[in-house]
């Protein structure tokens, strides 16, 4: 909701879209929570403990400007050397090397004592300015990174220090260059010596959190002068890809809408939506007690735009791809052959072998990649093994509103019924996400075991009111009405007291 009336005001605002010039970094989703990047020829601090990517992400900022940019840069590190620091990019897929002796990037590592800085009984870092300087004239750099700055100055005095790191900073500023600044989470100010964030125009916390025996890192715009940002937590991911932000929907205001119809695979419930299945681009939900067919109606929905050359992702949570495929084939669906033709993608991974930022940003660059028509996750909720329910409805919301933008339709499956909301309300907080749901569930008559099934809900469409009741055999799915199931008296008894 933040960055839809963000993206809003800054549509309708040219003081918000325009008041500073802004460097774009190439981050995934940074971009879009800053509106345009960092503020260039300006200083950014970002902070944060041992471990939550500080340095990774100034390395990407600078391998960014020279990838995507053209802007050379310049990193000085006061704490790891030169060579330690490239060696542990080496799986960036980047060479580095080439690109120092192409003379987009320099390093250097500095090392300076206290008495260089220290003249007469009071601190001056000019020296350093020099330093800096050469660097940033030896390659003609736009972008500079000063890694671990602090750690120049733990054992000085704060007061004379306040003076000095404000020359630095103004001194950066008539430099035009866009800097980045690192420096360690404090105990009792934000760093440890509590001056930079009062001196940066811009400051950005990254903090890494272990819930549940699962780590989540997590990024926060804590102050950006002269210009709207984003103020929220919002999860990243660093892998040799570099780090991705999730949000990954921030014009959520500006994606298109489809009156096109894609089919459930199954004639006789397409025709309880009008006889024509879904709107493109929407989310489905199908829930129901485990045993009740959900995969199975997953399933049916993939073959059916596999048939129609769409292409599919289909994201199991529960069963490996090559159980599916298996199993599957007992209801009539063979889905090797829309595998070996391409139109099948599957995703599979237990939800507690990575967090789920993960999961996400993974099925995001799927997405990137193969561009699929339509996906399916199966079963969503159990992701809500993985972290605070909270979390996962938030991730989902966002997902939803990506593939929105993208005119995706997704096919989720949940461990969900009516009984369960009623006991557990964050259940509902899924269901109310979607666009259609259906449920599917097992009522026992006379020790006779039957599926039914009916819609909840299916936004800007008409649909049946109707229960019906469906069988699974070996040759599909069949759904028909209750005055054909045996006992159906006794059944619709049942089920006017339940459903």
């Amino acid at each position: 909701m933040e960055l839809e009336i963000a993206t809003k005001l800054n549509k309708k605002s040219e003081y918000l879209s325009s008041t500073i010039e802004k460097t774009k970094t190439g981050i995934s989703g940074f971009d879009e929570i800053t509106f345009g990047g960092l503020p260039k020829n300006r200083p950014t601090l970002i902070v944060g403990g041992i471990g939550t990517g500080k340095t990774f992400m100034s390395m990407h900022f600078l391998l960014n400007g020279v990838k995507q940019f053209e802007e050379n840069g310049v990193f000085m590190t006061f704490e790891e050397k030169t060579t330690e620091l490239v060696s542990n990019f080496s799986n960036f897929n980047v060479d580095i090397d080439k690109l120092v002796k192409d003379k987009k990037l320099y390093f250097e590592h500095l090392h300076i004592a206290q008495y260089e800085m220290h003249e007469s009984g009071k601190y001056n870092i000019d020296g350093l300015f020099v330093r800096i300087e050469n660097a940033m004239n030896a390659i003609n750099a736009k972008r500079i990174v000063l890694d671990s700055l602090d750690t120049l100055f733990t054992n000085f005095d704060i007061k004379m220090l306040r003076n000095e790191f404000k020359k630095l900073f103004f001194w950066l500023k008539e430099k035009n260059i866009t800097a980045v600044i690192t420096a360690e989470q404090g105990d009792i100010y934000l760093t440890r010596l509590g001056l930079e964030e009062n001196v940066a125009d811009c400051v950005i916390e990254l903090t890494n959190r272990v819930i549940n025996q699962i780590s989540t890192r997590r990024l926060r715009i804590m102050k950006y002068r002269g210009s709207f940002h984003a103020n929220n937590e919002y999860p990243f991911i660093i892998d040799n890809e570099g780090m991705s932000v999730f949000p990954i929907a921030p014009n959520l205001m500006e994606y298109n809408i489809s009156d096109q119809r894609v089919s459930s695979g199954i004639k006789n419930l397409d025709a309880m939506f009008d006889n024509k299945g879904f709107f493109v681009g929407s989310s489905i939900l199908i829930s129901g007690s485990a045993g009740t067919g959900k995969t199975s109606f997953a399933a049916f929905f993939t073959k059916r735009n596999c048939e129609n050359n769409k292409k599919c992702l289909f994201c199991a949570f529960e069963e490996s791809s090559k159980q599916i495929v298996r199993n599957m084939k007992s209801i009539g669906i063979n889905l090797d052959q829309y595998v070996t033709s391409g139109n099948l993608i599957f995703y599979y991974a237990r939800p507690t072998l990575q967090n789920l930022e993960l999961h996400f940003m993974r099925i995001k660059a799927l997405i990137e990649i193969e561009k699929p028509d339509v996906i399916v996750m199966d079963p969503v909720t159990n992701l809500m093994t993985e972290g605070p329910n909270s979390d996962v409805r938030s991730m989902l919301t966002r997902f939803i509103d990506f593939l929105k933008t993208k005119q995706i339709s997704v096919l989720f499956t949940a461990a969900i019924t009516l009984k369960s909301v009623a006991i557990n309300p964050s259940d509902e907080g899924i269901s109310s996400m979607v666009d259609t749901w259906v449920m599917v569930e097992d009522v026992v008559t006379y020790n006779k075991r039957n599926r039914i099934i009916y819609i909840l809900k299916s936004r800007g469409m008409s649909h049946s009111k109707d229960v019906k009741a469906f069988v699974i055999s070996n040759e599909g799915i069949n759904i028909y009405e209750l005055d054909k199931v045996e006992n159906h008296t006794m059944l619709e008894n049942k089920l006017n007291g339940s459903v």
